[in-house]
């Protein structure tokens, strides 16, 4: 009896269901078993290599600062570590010498106390035990709570939103107002005063005398917004100098000057002259930077003024230009104040704008710490109003940016084209960290081709050589030459530099500049090689026949210089000798033979005129090692400030040809 077909059917869906599930089952008992084999062997073979760290996901980038900061991995050469978070070894050895090989034994000055130059070695030997107890006392940590104190009072300092002084009490003050947390956008000071009447001057230094019996009627005043934190020892920076000229100016009509001035060294002038600002000529925040006022030799008159206004009184439309009086006035009380906008400095007198400056590359609003006011002047009060509420620190961390970026890179265990010594002193935190950020970040310093490092004495305050030392360990750039900074004993920094160059760095030329120089190192380094068969060289912006000073603030004795002359000298700010004039001036002051004298370029060019005696030196003079300023197609460029190096850097990076940035 056959089985009808849809049994059949049936009966074949129902033997493949079962086969199916037999499958599955087939399929699910292997993979347990293969599970249970390969977890034992994980964590026996993998346990070194998996682990939570390597699985969580990193921390995202904050900005793209942080981006550039990320060095991607590099293939391992000669140096594994340099994709290591922490320093080799080797690295550390290395940035633990920071102190100069140089010795300062203080029997190395004994030599010349009986010479002519007797002071000079006499404070070499004084700054050299004072300096060696404190290193000793920073070596030892004694010292490093000195620090804490002070970041903590300046931290509880009070940010003032407005201060108000009397005539009698802003004179108390010598002349000044405190501006503790400098200034914002949107500040500003009001001074009432009076400017006092012309009185003689028989050595005026705003015009000449035809006479040297004749006298000039001068009345003039200053008043300068100054960096009163930025560098302790020097002169404070005049961020804003304004200076009204009633009477006495060599173009005998009264003006405005305003300026800047840095390390003693002035911007370019801006002088207003009665003349308003052309139209095409760049403005303000809008406003021109100088307004129009009657001048003498326009022929205005009061009836000309009468004229003026009788002809708007019967409906003349015709638009006309005001013309105003000079300002200010001898004896008459006036109303100026200074604010600070977007773009520059506006000055009104008596609700009237009457000149804008441009903000300069260099100085920021809140290094305006303090106002002045100097000469022919009555302050009867002054208000600073919309201050910034909140400290700016003037500690070192402000400028430091420690990042590996800005780190020195290893020094090469063979020789060197150049090394470049850089003088600075303990407290040029923010003049070292724009070099780190400006040509220091050159290709051929980055590769060791050239090496570069700061040459520091120890500071009179002792928190600033903690933080100093802290600096020299992170950055690896620093070495500091221990003995008590004076500026007469800078030639010491400079022997130094010629024992390192010669020594740590094996180098075939040594170079030094200053820390607000600016080296185009492309430009130096194609120098060098121009002139490398030449033997013994020395090149620079070399200076013949100079005599010393005998008088002023630079003056120098008879006793210290006894010659009418200098010797061929390179100036300070950038210059460069080969390698054997260095090891001739280091064997010399070893053997304490080496006459030193307080100006260390001067120094440096004795030595080569005595190095010269014996074997031909090839002198190199060049106006490119820019001893004032910038000029074009520099070499180096003297009196840069922080942002200016930076300003400067940017400028290459762009355009490569060397530009200036003389905007102060």
């Amino acid at each position: 009896m056959k089985r009808p077909k849809s049994e059949k059917v049936d009966m074949i869906v129902s033997l493949t269901r079962q086969r199916s599930i037999q499958i599955l089952l087939f399929i699910g008992f292997l993979y347990l078993l293969l599970v249970s084999l390969e977890i034992p062997l994980v964590f026996r073979v993998g346990s070194g290599v998996v682990s939570p760290d390597s699985l969580s996901r990193p921390p995202p980038l904050e900005s793209e600062e942080d981006l550039e900061e990320r060095e991607a991995p590099s293939r391992p050469l000669e140096n594994i570590s340099r994709n290591s978070l922490q320093p080799t070894p080797s690295r550390l050895t290395q940035f633990n010498k920071i102190i100069s090989g140089l010795a300062l034994e203080t029997e190395a000055f004994e030599s010349g106390l009986e010479d002519a130059v007797s002071e000079f070695y006499r404070s070499a030997k004084i700054a050299s035990e004072v300096g060696k107890k404190f290193w000793d006392e920073l070596e030892s940590g004694k010292i490093h709570h000195i620090a804490k104190k002070k970041a903590e009072k300046e931290s509880n300092s009070s940010c003032p939103h407005s201060i108000s002084l009397s005539g009698v009490e802003f004179l108390a003050h010598g002349g000044v107002m405190l501006l503790p947390c400098g200034l914002t956008l949107g500040s500003h000071i009001t001074l009432v005063g009076k400017p006092r009447v012309a009185h003689p001057e028989y050595d005026p230094q705003i015009t000449m005398v035809r006479n040297g019996e004749e006298s000039v009627m001068v009345s003039q005043f200053i008043l300068e917004l100054q960096g009163l934190n930025t560098v302790e020892g020097e002169d404070p920076p005049r961020i804003l100098h304004f200076n009204p000229r009633l009477k006495g100016d060599w173009s005998g009509r009264p003006v405005i000057e305003l300026n800047t001035c840095y390390r003693m060294q002035w911007g370019s002038a801006v002088r207003c002259e009665g003349w308003k600002s052309k139209a095409n000529e760049e403005t303000v925040d809008g406003q021109v930077k100088c307004e129009k006022w009657i001048r003498d030799d326009e022929g205005h008159s009061e009836q000309s003024k009468a004229t003026w206004w009788l002809n708007r009184l019967i409906g003349r439309t015709k638009r006309m230009d005001i013309d105003w009086p000079f300002p200010f006035a001898e004896d008459k009380l006036f109303v100026l104040t200074l604010s600070a906008g977007f773009e520059g400095y506006h000055v009104t007198v008596d609700g009237k704008h009457v000149i804008s400056f441009p903000y300069r590359t260099g100085f920021a609003l809140e290094d305006a710490t303090g106002l002045s006011a100097i000469g022919d002047i009555d302050v009867q009060s002054v208000l600073a109003a919309s201050l910034p509420r909140s400290h700016p620190s003037f500690a070192p961390q402000q400028h430091l940016e420690k990042s590996r970026r800005w780190q020195a890179p290893l020094l090469p265990d063979g020789e060197v084209d150049l090394f470049i010594g850089i003088l600075s002193a303990g407290n040029h935190f923010a003049e070292r960290m724009a070099v780190r950020k400006s040509w220091m970040q050159h290709k051929l310093i980055k590769s060791s081709r050239i090496v570069a490092r700061f040459f520091v004495a120890l500071h009179a305050r002792k928190e600033v050589n903690v933080e100093l030392k802290k600096e020299a360990e992170f950055f690896g750039d620093i070495v500091i030459v221990p003995y008590m900074d004076n500026y007469d004993l800078v030639v010491l920094k400079t022997v130094a530099i010629c024992e390192y160059g010669v020594r740590a760095v094996s180098a075939k030329y040594i170079m030094k500049c200053d820390d607000d120089t600016f080296v185009k190192v492309d430009s130096v380094m194609n120098e060098v090689r121009s002139v490398a068969r030449a033997g013994s060289v020395y090149i620079g912006n070399i200076n013949y026949y100079h005599k010393p000073l005998r008088y002023g603030k630079w003056a120098v004795t008879y006793e210290e210089w006894p010659e009418e002359d200098y010797p061929p000298y390179a100036n300070g700010p950038g210059y460069i000798v080969s390698s054997d004039i260095a090891r001739f001036v280091i064997s010399n002051f070893e053997r304490r033979k080496l006459r030193l004298f307080k100006m260390e370029d001067v120094s440096m060019g004795m030595w080569v005129e005595q190095f010269n005696s014996s074997k031909t030196v090839k002198y190199v003079h060049s106006f490119k090692y820019c001893q004032f300023g910038c000029i074009e197609e520099y070499h180096t460029a003297h009196y840069q400030s922080p942002r200016q190096m930076i300003c400067l850097w940017n400028k290459l990076q762009r355009r490569v040809k060397p530009e200036c940035c003389n905007m102060r």
